[in-house]
């Protein structure tokens, strides 16, 4: 226990500080894009965002099939903490695409095909958690909030390959682009670097808010344990 405060506190100020230098990076050091402008450093926070959406409900896929398979009730404190997680960085992918839409198309909101299947993901996991609060068994919760969650992830193959799939006004990958057969950044490195920085260290952040919200969920479990213990 004490060794999990120790991890959660370094990566805590660990995460904040690296965040709040990369945005000196970003925003100080790096040059102005000669076609977008400076609206187009919204990208270091939109990326980063969109990998971090798809690493937490890559997590909830992982562990709600876990959980169904082992039915440990560890799996599923992890699945909703990371759906948790997920859903407030999918709600910023959401925020920063649009506030990136209206600079570089004119308008917030397109039914585009990508932006519809992301909001298509977020709403599925509004939806994942409204069915949890709305059943009282925990281990019914857990089943039934597992099956949405394994549904849910499999729209992100779908979001990541629509620009290649439908006509989109979307953007192809900005970090990879497949050339030959072999996958190459976009960028160059001088746009390429503080990207890849300010993701590992969205990851991180993230990492943190996993484990507090992990932390969370035990202990909520294990009171209403106590408080049905003693109603008994």
């Amino acid at each position: 226990m004490a060794s999990m405060k120790k991890t959660i506190l370094y990566l805590e100020w660990g995460s904040i500080l690296a965040l709040l230098a990369c945005g000196l990076w970003v925003f100080l050091k790096l040059p102005i894009e000669t076609s977008q402008g400076f609206p187009q450093k919204i990208m270091y926070l939109h990326v980063p965002s969109v990998i971090t959406t798809y690493l937490a409900f890559f997590i909830v896929f992982v562990y709600s099939i876990a959980y169904l398979w082992k039915r440990e009730l560890m799996f599923d404190q992890i699945a909703k903490a990371s759906a948790e997680v997920g859903l407030v960085f999918c709600a910023l992918v959401l925020i920063t695409g649009a506030i990136w839409g209206r600079t570089t198309w004119g308008t917030y909101w397109v039914w585009d095909a990508r932006l519809t299947t992301t909001l298509l993901l977020f709403l599925i996991f509004m939806g994942y958690f409204l069915l949890r609060m709305s059943v009282n068994d925990r281990d019914k919760e857990a089943r039934l909030a597992s099956v949405l969650g394994i549904i849910g992830f499999l729209d992100i193959p779908i979001i990541h390959k629509s620009v290649e799939w439908w006509r989109t006004l979307h953007q192809p990958s900005t970090l990879f682009k497949v050339d030959s057969g072999e996958a190459k950044p976009s960028m160059p490195p001088e746009l390429l670097y503080p990207l890849l920085a300010s993701t590992l260290v969205m990851l991180a952040f993230y990492l943190y808010l996993l484990l507090l919200r992990y932390q969370t969920e035990k202990r909520t479990d294990r009171l209403n344990q106590l408080l049905a213990e003693t109603q008994d």
